[in-house]
């Protein structure tokens, strides 16, 4: 049980933006990047990239998380990962297996190289976030940004940004 919940503090995690950018539009293209608000609690995010080059078999992800003092500062992880070798064998790397497990349940990219199809991430849950960041890794209060890079043959690609906030 969370540190939170032993001591009757409540802790929440809420989306606050979204926005995703193609930095090459003959690439990839995103059809939609929303944050979606159903009811005071259920809120999600989904995301899809289209693929106009298909069959991609290198590709290289890097991630990092901000949190906003006087601007978004570096604050809790800075990693990149070889997507194509991840997926084949994610144990070995505990950052990205935790990073991927926050969105793995509701993509499509649960599958190695080659990447042949338009990448999803459908109706991820606030809910779902919420527990991963309150519950199995704690993080303190504040305003954060999650920030990717989406590599293909070393060439940034693509980025998404979620803004959130802990509270």
């Amino acid at each position: 049980m969370a540190f939170e919940q032993k001591h009757g503090i409540a802790t929440k995690v809420e989306f606050t933006n979204a926005k995703s950018t193609t930095l090459d539009p003959d690439f990839a293209s995103f059809e939609y990047c929303f944050l979606k608000s159903v009811n005071r609690t259920y809120k999600y995010l989904s995301v899809k990239v289209n693929l106009h080059k298909t069959s991609v078999t290198k590709v290289n992800v890097n991630v990092a998380i901000f949190k906003r003092y006087n601007g978004y500062k570096p604050f809790f992880y800075n990693v990149t990962v070889d997507a194509c070798k991840f997926l084949v064998r994610e144990k070995p790397d505990p950052i990205a297996t935790y990073l991927y497990s926050m969105f793995k349940s509701y993509s499509n990219m649960n599958h190695s190289c080659p990447f042949d199809n338009d990448i999803l991430v459908e109706k991820l849950p606030i809910g779902f976030i919420n527990q991963q960041v309150t519950e199995v890794l704690p993080v303190p209060h504040g305003d954060y940004l999650f920030h990717s890079n989406w590599l293909a043959y070393d060439i940034n690609r693509a980025t998404v940004s979620v803004y959130f906030t802990i509270s």
